[in-house]
């Protein structure tokens, strides 16, 4: 009994070496004669008494924080430090923290993310509604889109550089931004209020069936552009948006305020909210379509449809242009946020002023731009071609307006969803296997399922049976697989293409970045988009109809896209040489 009894005191007195509070008592800065250590072990034998004390006389003479002993025993016995669970949470938070920008970022970039969400919302608008007013309009069709990409178009965004390169030597850059987006405001605004209105005055139909007369029906298509004029200004604006608001302008100042490694890890990301933009465009389009529905006799269903729409996009007009000016006032002078010594040097460089032609040639000279060139026109062409063989096909399932633009609603919704999951993948993508494999993704999605449209055109009487499978016509799937197509594109180019795009401009010099931005954007997306519309006009010259052209278009396709693979690979090695050496 007494040697139990002696062993139990052992344990008790182990254990209070290594539990936790005694062990900090111990060690509490308080003198050593109040640890009475022989009044605890007064009824142990003197074998653990004097055992007892060389394990404190250690325990005294080692700091807390190198006693490997206690710790070791801790482990043994089960225990853990209360800090363990502490350093848990705290992992977990720093998890968290990691994933959410530091404030400096966060306060340019929700703007930003705001900005490209109204610009994104208005173009998505403007594009649904300009198709609906061209390829619905009286006496005109699909094949019309070709004639206006290339014969107003284009000259339209030749024209505007020039004007751009002028503003830009003249005008600080901010000015430059309010300058070209109100006259975009103004005019959508004035056509729904007073272009539209009086389109019976203003089109000039009995002047263009007198012409029409006397010239051979493969006219009809160019002078379907001068009969709708209005409609026609309408499309090119609505073109020019893209190209100038969104392309230029937003993701120009977008590079002035970011750095290549916040691009890397949030161009792909902040585009989320704009793709929000899609679905939310899509179904406001979808309900205005579905409101003409109900209107009373006499009511044109298009003109109220419009001052709806034109509203919606004013609206979002002025927001856009609301956060812009908050960046200008608290993110451009925050040092924080812009690098300010950077921001005096570009405002003290003498700019160069250069016409048109010497900008052309200056930019030229560069292969980094040549091959940005190539990448945009790339996808203008390769776009083109497969877009106009699908709303021709587009057309012929929905003749009528209301339903054409509904359809157009629900496809920019699924354009946003899908473009969200892409952006999801995107930043994955750019992380894992860098810029150049993410610039190959857009061409490699074009190329697959363009040619499969293609394919589903070319041999439509055998695809009639699984057509019939799935319950609907070769004309519907042929509808769908197109959407799917165009679904898939604009959103590998919304995540991937756009801003590997936008950050290889990052390492160029401020006359590179503005001259040649202006070059490649305005003028290369038109000129691809043009570009194609030459094919297919001679094409459709040569060989009677669109889709007696298919099977040329498919080939062209393909030659294309390899084209654009080559120059995308030339400018991934371009672009990494110029990131090692900034």
């Amino acid at each position: 009994m007494k040697n139990c009894k002696s062993i139990a005191w052992a344990l008790v007195a182990s254990a209070a070496f290594v539990a936790p509070g005694t062990t900090d008592a111990f060690l509490a800065p308080s003198p050593p004669s109040t640890i009475r250590v022989g009044s605890l072990h007064s009824n142990l034998p003197s074998s653990y008494v004097r055992r007892s004390k060389s394990t404190l006389a250690m325990k005294l003479s080692l700091p807390f924080t190198n006693n490997i002993r206690t710790r070791d025993a801790k482990r043994r016995l089960g225990m853990s430090d209360a800090a363990v669970p502490d350093g848990d949470k705290k992992s977990l938070w720093k998890k968290i923290k990691s994933i959410i920008p530091p404030a400096n970022e966060r306060k340019k970039l929700l703007p930003l993310a705001l900005m490209f969400f109204c610009i994104l919302f208005n173009y998505t608008i403007l594009r649904d509604t300009k198709d609906v007013l061209m390829v619905t309009a009286p006496k005109s069709g699909a094949e019309v889109i070709p004639f206006i990409k290339t014969y107003v178009n284009l000259p339209t965004a030749i024209g505007f550089t020039a004007i751009y390169a002028k503003l830009c030597d003249k005008l600080e850059q901010k000015n430059v931004f309010y300058a070209c987006t109100i006259p975009f405001l103004i005019f959508f605004g004035l056509f729904a209020t007073s272009i539209y209105p009086n389109i019976d005055i203003l089109h000039p139909h009995a002047f263009v069936d007198a012409i029409a007369n006397h010239l051979p029906a493969g006219f009809s298509a160019p002078l379907s552009i001068i009969r709708n004029w209005s409609y026609a200004v309408f499309y090119v604006m609505a073109e020019m948006w893209g190209s100038v608001v969104a392309s230029l302008l937003f993701w120009g100042f977008a590079n002035e305020v970011t750095t290549v490694d916040e691009a890397k890890k949030y161009y792909p990301l902040f585009g989320m909210g704009a793709n929000v933009a899609l679905i939310f465009s899509g179904q406001y389009v979808k309900w205005v379509s579905r409101m003409r529905e109900n209107l009373a006799p006499g009511v044109d269903p298009w003109g109220l449809s419009l001052k709806y729409l034109m509203a919606a996009i004013i609206a979002s007009g002025g927001v856009l242009l609301s956060a812009f000016a908050y960046m200008q006032k608290n993110v451009m002078t925050d040092p924080n946020c812009v690098d300010q010594e950077k921001q005096a040097n570009k405002k003290k460089k003498k700019r160069v002023k250069m016409g048109l032609r010497e900008s052309t040639k200056f930019l030229m000279k560069s292969n980094y731009i040549r091959d940005l060139a190539t990448l945009v026109i790339s996808y203008g062409m390769c776009i083109n071609i497969v877009e106009v063989s699908w709303k021709a096909k587009l057309k012929q399932a929905y003749p009528d307006p209301n339903t054409y633009s509904a359809f157009m609603g629900n496809f920019s919704s699924a354009t946003g969803a899908v473009t969200l999951i892409m952006m999801l993948l995107g930043r994955s993508i750019f992380q894992r296997y860098g810029w150049r494999k993410a610039a190959l993704v857009t061409p490699s999605m074009i190329g697959v399922t363009g040619l499969g449209f293609f394919a589903l055109t070319i041999f439509a009487p055998q695809f009639a049976p699984v057509a019939a499978a799935l319950g609907t016509t070769p004309l519907m799937l042929a509808v769908l697989v197109g959407a799917v197509q165009n679904i898939m594109s604009k959103s590998s180019k919304y995540s991937l293409f756009d801003p590997c795009k936008e950050m290889a401009y990052i390492p160029l010099d401020q006359d590179s970045k503005t001259k040649g931005k202006a070059a490649v954007d305005v003028v290369g997306n038109p000129l691809g988009k043009s570009g194609g519309s030459l094919i297919q006009q001679a094409l459709i010259f040569g060989v009677g109809s669109l889709a007696a052209a298919t099977p040329y278009l498919a080939a062209i396709l393909g030659v294309l896209v390899f084209f654009w693979f080559k120059a995308a690979n030339s400018l991934a090695d371009q672009f990494e040489e110029a990131m090692e050496m900034d």
